[in-house]
């Protein structure tokens, strides 16, 4: 159970980073479609009997590639839906292929984040590391790009590569968190939480700390309540996300309140 504490954590922790931008920038459908279209590339590793790690990397970077290039001639969402429904086909047609190994991809779809090992906990942090450098030096970018479109088109080379690069990103955080907390739920983490936060407060420094905080927040009591019901996972994160979205929406109704009777 420590090394489940420790990754869970470190799942959070990038989770609630990425998704602050991914809330902010408006996408929660390319964070949706990476994970589960990476699900292609480990069925694929699967079947080639290497680790599904490698193959779950290689298709997240190619569908956020795919992402990005489709989406400088045709709207994101467009771009980002044929993506996911192409890559989906091929993990289903692989899978057909591979009858005896549903079990392992039924962990990479859900999670097994109770049954983690301590070797898991080394790659993880590294990866995390590096999503967190990366986001880092995207920071300013990626604010410019998703509050002011229009000042960070002229405003040179950066900016406008922001959205690719932030693509990269997610797809390393899907890479990171997918094998532990599983592809249907990592999208809740990344989406929940970071909505709740960007409610809740108006400075981006402060969103983005919030959501670490209550991404950590719903991932450590969705593994309290796992260990303790012997329940899946999933069901405790995904209601823990939409409890804390809920309640912080209606936190910031009530502070809105007094100004509109002022008004």
């Amino acid at each position: 159970m420590v090394g489940t504490w420790e990754v869970a954590a470190l799942s959070a922790l990038i989770a609630g980073a990425v998704g602050f931008f991914v809330v902010l920038r408006g996408a929660a459908f390319a964070a949706h479609a990476l994970p589960n279209g990476a699900f292609a590339g480990a069925s694929a590793a699967v079947l080639a009997s290497v680790n599904p790690l490698i193959g779950l990397a290689g298709a997240s970077v190619l569908g956020a590639l795919g992402i990005a290039a489709a989406g400088r001639r045709a709207r994101n969402d467009v771009a980002t839906a044929l993506a996911l429904s192409l890559m989906l086909a091929v993990g289903a047609l692989l899978l057909s292929f591979s009858p005896g190994s549903q079990n392992q991809l039924y962990s990479l779809l859900f999670g097994e984040v109770l049954g983690v090992s301590t070797q898991q906990i080394v790659p993880t942090a590294a990866l995390a590391g590096c999503s967190l450098v990366a986001l880092a030096l995207l920071y300013r970018p990626l604010l410019l790009s998703a509050t002011m479109a229009e000042a960070a088109a002229l405003g040179g080379r950066a900016p406008r590569m922001a959205g690719p690069a932030f693509l990269l990103v997610l797809a390393l955080a899907t890479t990171l968190t997918v094998p532990v907390v599983g592809a249907t739920l990592i999208f809740t983490l990344m989406v929940g939480p970071p909505a709740a936060a960007r409610a809740l407060w108006a400075r981006p420094g402060a969103a983005l700390l919030g959501s670490v905080a209550l991404a950590m927040l719903v991932a450590l009591c969705a593994v309290a309540l796992a260990y303790l019901a012997d329940w899946p996972l999933g069901p405790f994160v995904g209601l823990g996300s939409a409890l804390v979205y809920g309640a912080a929406r209606a936190l910031a109704w009530h502070r809105r309140r007094p100004r509109a009777r002022a008004a």
